[in-house]
C-alpha cells in the first residue's frame, strides 16, 4: 500500500463518529475484548465488528483471539500522519493571522 492510500484510509477511518469513539475507547485501556466495545454501543456486534475491520485496514488497530475471544488495542502511529497535516494548515493560518494582525496595526497608526 502506497503512502497516499494509507493516509487517505486514515483520514476515512476516523471520519466516522462511531469509529472515533472506537479510538477513545481503546485509546483509555491497554485490550478491549468485541463484547465489551459492543456493550457501549446502541448496535450489534456485527456493525461494531465492521468498524473495526475499518480501524484495522488503516492500521489504527491490532487485534489478537484470546481462546474464542478477539481483543483489540490501539495502534496510534498512522494518527501522525493526521497531526503532520493539521500541523501544516496550523502554521499556515498562525502565518496568516500574523499578517492579518500587522495589518490592523498599520491602520491604526
Amino acid at each position: 500500500m502506497s503512502d497516499n492510500n494509507q493516509l487517505r484510509d486514515v483520514f476515512d477511518a476516523i471520519a466516522d463518529p462511531t469509529r472515533r469513539r472506537l479510538i477513545c475507547l481503546l485509546a483509555e485501556a491497554e485490550e478491549i475484548p468485541l463484547h465489551e466495545l459492543t456493550a457501549q454501543f446502541e448496535m450489534g456486534r456485527t456493525a461494531v465488528s465492521k468498524h473495526l475491520t475499518i480501524l484495522k485496514d488503516a492500521g489504527l488497530v491490532l487485534d489478537r483471539k484470546v481462546g474464542r475471544e478477539t481483543r483489540f488495542r490501539l495502534n496510534a502511529s498512522p494518527l501522525r500522519e493526521i497531526q503532520d497535516w493539521v500541523a501544516f494548515y496550523s502554521k499556515f493560518w498562525s502565518t496568516n493571522m500574523l499578517r492579518l494582525n500587522h495589518l490592523l496595526e498599520e491602520e491604526e497608526e
